[in-house]
């Protein structure tokens, strides 16, 4: 594989665009969005002077890494002559199946189709195409650059051959890659998720506080990140949607989303992106502080 494309330019699609170009891949990066294109290339260029300055990288390499990238807003001009794409649109499965009813049309019959969803079925997604068999799923962390886990999905009828060539295709990337079955919330978000509904639960109930909460968990779990800062970083509406996904799709009320969730999503504090959610996030600063409700 030597063409890649990344449909969808955002948080997770810059950094996938990132990783393959580094690698040397030539990466077609695709957004409806010619604004936020520039802002996806900003953003690759600041990420990449962190590791040069870091001695990750050298200037060179770092040229060439954005000179792998080509920013596309047309779609079919994006897919026409590539190996793999990854769609990494927003969580929503009708937005995934009718860009995949598009990727399937527009791409080459050779081409391998992979999601970056993070609950959505493989196989409901694949269900729209003519090749189910070639659609997978390829569930990178954030932030991409970092993370060494790729979680590769495979639908219920993915072949063997395609789910290996994603899996070393990983190894190639410096990711370590993890096969699984397609489930709601795969392994994930199936065991991340109600460990942060719970969280919030616990401050919905008034068991502690946020900090409280994110301490006991750091301390006492060594988790790097409190369940609550974490569920910031996610973005609460995320969050709210894959716990949507898991109570669908398994039946169980274990899933049910707290309504604590329910309403912040609502009232528009979804974290980080929108610089409130369990905590308060200053532009420019590191510095967190508990939102001014969970005082």
């Amino acid at each position: 594989m030597k063409n890649i494309a990344v449909i969808g330019s955002g948080t997770m699609g810059n950094g996938i665009a990132h990783v393959f170009a580094q690698h040397q891949f030539k990466v077609n990066l695709v957004d409806i969005s010619k604004n936020a294109l520039e802002r996806a290339q900003q953003t690759i260029a600041k990420n990449l002077d962190r590791m040069v300055a870091k001695d990750q990288l050298t200037a060179e390499q770092k040229e060439q890494t954005l000179q792998n990238i080509t920013l596309q807003t047309e779609l079919a001009l994006g897919v026409q002559e590539v190996d793999l794409v990854i769609e990494a649109a927003t969580e929503n499965v009708e937005l995934k199946k009718q860009i995949f009813r598009e990727l399937d049309e527009k791409c080459p019959a050779s081409t391998i189709l992979a999601t970056n969803t993070s609950s959505i079925s493989i196989t409901q997604i694949a269900s729209v195409t003519n090749r189910p068999e070639k659609v997978i799923g390829m569930h990178f962390m954030n932030p991409v650059p970092v993370m060494k886990l790729v979680e590769i999905i495979k639908g219920y009828n993915t072949t063997e051959e395609v789910t290996e060539t994603v899996r070393q295709l990983s190894h190639t990337l410096g990711k370590t890659p993890v096969v699984v079955n397609d489930y709601p919330g795969f392994i994930a978000n199936r065991i991340l998720m109600p460990m942060i509904n719970e969280a919030i639960y616990s401050l919905y109930e008034g068991v502690a506080g946020v900090t409280e909460i994110d301490t006991v968990m750091k301390l006492g779990m060594a988790h790097p990140m409190g369940p609550l800062q974490l569920a910031d970083f996610i973005g609460l509406d995320v969050c709210l949607s894959i716990l949507r996904v898991l109570h669908e799709g398994f039946g169980n009320p274990k899933y049910a989303p707290c309504p604590l969730l329910v309403n912040m999503v609502q009232a528009g504090h979804k974290g980080v992106k929108s610089g409130i959610g369990f905590y308060t996030y200053t532009p420019g600063s590191k510095d967190l502080l508990v939102a001014e409700r969970f005082r």
